[in-house]
């Protein structure tokens, strides 16, 4: 078959699937515009035909890169294990642009990492668009036995903000893999044997700025493979990995006690990630997220004067078989020394490893163990964790148990989540507990030691079926926080307002009120959030947030009142190019009820995609402070990044970084301070699949 989005007589041999729903902005009702779906099958590929119906200039045509789902927008949706759990998303955009995801934990999850082989076209007409996709079965992972698939149908239409599906899903719940359609194959079964292999060597150019005009040029290589020696099971391999096309991390303003999260980017760790989380996260929510065990930041980190741990190998594996999933992770990293402070340090080399085994219970349930270790010259550093979820199609219940050893040292920790949507009620439970030996600083991210939470909420919930507003929730209930370094359990109230309206925005307020101890001070604390969501235009989008509270800055070791503002905005100025800007105000109080001083950041960026494939991308990250009234930080990223072919990549990174730092001349004089190069590096990367 050739994909080209021309509609051809073979097509008229395929059943259609038609009478597509909405789900938004009136659930339940009929979509305004006809979509067709149909599928067929060759011994190499299942092939997918959208026709979407419409009028010429009500399609939004906006190019996009790879995963950007801007526009007028249409996916198949298959659970090609028929787990009701797990899904792959292939999704086109009018323009051809193409993005893919798995679908986890019956659709409450995306994992958008993942990547396949696959291809599409579109053609758009005076009455609609029409999309094609080629979906070879060596690209994805299913069981051969089956006779059947789940399938579903989506379309996305942003001048009317409707989403329609092939499938009718509860208004309460939103998509389910549990409730998916079926793909019946007659006389036949995908049966793709041999293996797929994916080779990527990657070529590396880095220059790196010395000071005084001069660089340092270091050319190297590496190598990733990707391999499914069946259709059960997939191995991965990096060797030697650069990570040029990530943009550098944002500006975080912290004033508590804990360390500043940052998310994982490094497509090596990101990719499968899911199998080495532990169940139950509510992506939809944001309420309960179980206990990071498993930190790929921790891999390779950041050390205190800017140089990286080296990352010289990681490999891992991870399959299924019947109702069994699992993984397993090994990682090494080099030695490294560095310097701070005129001392001398050295990290040594070390062993990352993890293993994870998980099995599907009670249909739609799970229940698993996960270890995660590293092994070094000076330390070790190890967990072990139980965890699982029950749950339905309206609700979870997820629970974790976990052991820490460090040394001979150890601890345990324990957390579990309720979340339920019914049709008119929401509930929202979690506890957790952190013994104060519970150390995994090395392999983890759970800072908050010694420390216990218990939260509940409830409330009602309304939906509309006509007129401007769509939905309104309304919870109450209490918050108990222990602290072991404080011997004191803080109580609050709590109280939540949400309001979404039909045209695709909504408002949130949250206010948490009680009492709390910091430092030995024991006070009546507060703090009142605000969230807010704009997406009622194709051509523009925006957030505004923030936050006033009354809390204990352990930046400046005092009791004070802490304000934040926050805004985001995304632009389509052009079909080919997008502005926009994140812009925070942080504003710190002291004792005396004055203002201590302000903290003013703006990420400003402009990307530019004159392919589907191709991106040009510009960043400016600068930190402004009253006090001094002048810049501080200053970030500057440019990204040119093109897809020349299906997973292969031409990466062309720059980054510079400027700060006030002490500055001094050869002869070991310091000069005025000035905002002056700290780093500066610029890579050139070249990645290329060889698929057999």
């Amino acid at each position: 078959m050739v994909v080209d989005g021309v509609i051809d007589p073979i097509w008229s041999t395929a059943d259609s699937a038609d009478g597509f729903m909405q789900q938004q902005p009136y659930y339940g009702v009929p979509s305004t515009r006809r979509t067709v779906a149909k599928v067929l099958s060759t011994d190499e590929a299942l092939y997918c035909l959208m026709v979407c119906y419409d009028q010429r200039d009500s399609i939004q045509v906006i190019t996009g890169r790879l995963d950007n789902n801007d526009g007028d927008y249409c996916s198949i949706l298959l659970d090609t294990f028929l787990d009701k759990r797990t899904a792959y998303k292939f999704g086109v955009v009018a323009s051809g642009a193409r993005s893919d995801c798995r679908m986890l934990d019956d659709a409450r999850n995306r994992d958008y990492s993942w990547d396949g082989v696959w291809f599409a076209q579109t053609k758009v007409y005076d009455w609609g668009f029409v999309v094609e996709m080629e979906l070879p079965y060596r690209s994805f992972q299913y069981d051969e036995k089956l006779t059947e698939w789940g399938i579903d149908f989506d379309r996305w239409m942003p001048a009317r903000q409707e989403d329609t599906y092939w499938n009718k899903y509860e208004e309460n719940e939103g998509q389910r893999v549990s409730k998916f359609g079926r793909l019946v194959f007659e006389d036949f079964r995908p049966n793709i044997k041999g293996d797929n292999l994916e080779f990527y060597p990657v070529g590396i150019t880095r220059a790196t700025y010395l000071q005084d005009g001069k660089y340092k040029g270091e050319p190297d290589a590496g190598l990733d493979i990707f391999y499914n020696p069946s259709q059960k099971l997939t191995f991965q391999l990096t060797a030697n990995p650069d990570f040029a096309q990530i943009e550098a991390d944002p500006f975080a303003f912290n004033i508590t006690r804990y360390e500043t999260y940052f998310d994982e980017r490094r497509p090596f760790f990101t990719q499968g990630a899911e199998i080495f989380t532990p169940s139950g996260r509510e992506q939809g929510t944001g309420f309960y997220r179980p206990l990071e065990l498993f930190y790929s930041r921790r891999i390779g980190k950041r050390l205190p004067d800017g140089s990286d741990v080296p990352l010289q190998l990681g490999t891992k594996a991870f399959g299924r078989v019947d109702d069994w999933e699992y993984g397993g992770f090994l990682a090494t990293t080099g030695a490294r020394d560095y310097d701070v402070d005129g001392v001398k340090t050295t990290e040594s080399r070390a062993l990352f490893g993890s293993v994870r085994l998980k099995r599907q219970i009670l249909e739609n349930s799970s229940i698993g163990i996960l270890v995660v270790g590293k092994h070094d010259a000076n330390q070790d550093n190890a967990v072990f964790d139980l965890d699982g979820a029950f749950r339905a199609s309206d609700w979870q219940l997820s629970y974790q148990l976990a052991r820490s050893f460090k040394g001979r040292q150890g601890d345990f920790a324990a957390s579990s989540g309720l979340v339920m949507a019914k049709d008119n009620l929401m509930v929202l439970i979690r506890g957790k507990y952190i013994g104060n030996n519970f150390e995994v600083e090395q392999v983890g991210y759970v800072p908050w030691l010694g420390t216990g939470e218990l939260t509940g909420l409830g409330g009602p919930r309304w939906y509309f079926n006509d007129g401007y507003v769509r939905q309104i929730l309304l919870m109450g209930g209490f918050m108990f926080n222990y602290k072991e370094v404080e011997t004191y359990t803080g109580q609050s109230g709590v109280l939540v307002f949400n309001m979404q309206f039909r045209t695709n925005w909504g408002f949130e307020f949250d206010f948490v009120a009680g009492r709390s101890k910091d430092q030995g001070i024991k006070y009546d604390s507060y703090e009142l959030d605000y969230s807010s969501w704009f997406n009622v235009s194709p051509n523009w989008n925006a957030n505004v947030n923030g936050t006033i509270s009354k809390t204990y800055n352990f930046s400046r070791d005092y009791l004070a009142t802490y304000f934040s503002l926050g805004t985001q905005v995304g632009w389509h100025v052009l079909k080919q190019v997008d502005l926009g800007t994140s812009y925070n105000i942080y504003v710190e109080g002291n004792p005396e009820g004055k203002i201590q001083d302000i903290t003013y950041n703006a990420r400003p960026y402009v990307s530019v995609t004159p392919l589907n494939d191709l991106n040009v991308r510009m960043y400016l990250d600068n930190v402004l402070l009253r006090s001094t009234d002048r810049t501080e930080h200053l970030i500057f990223g440019f990204l040119f990044s093109y897809s020349f072919l299906p997973k292969s990549w031409i990466y062309l990174a720059v980054n510079e970084v400027r700060d006030r730092s002490d500055q001094f001349d050869p002869v070991g004089v310091l000069l005025p301070n000035t905002l002056h190069v700290t780093d500066r590096v610029s890579v050139l990367k070249v990645k290329y699949l060889y698929y057999f």
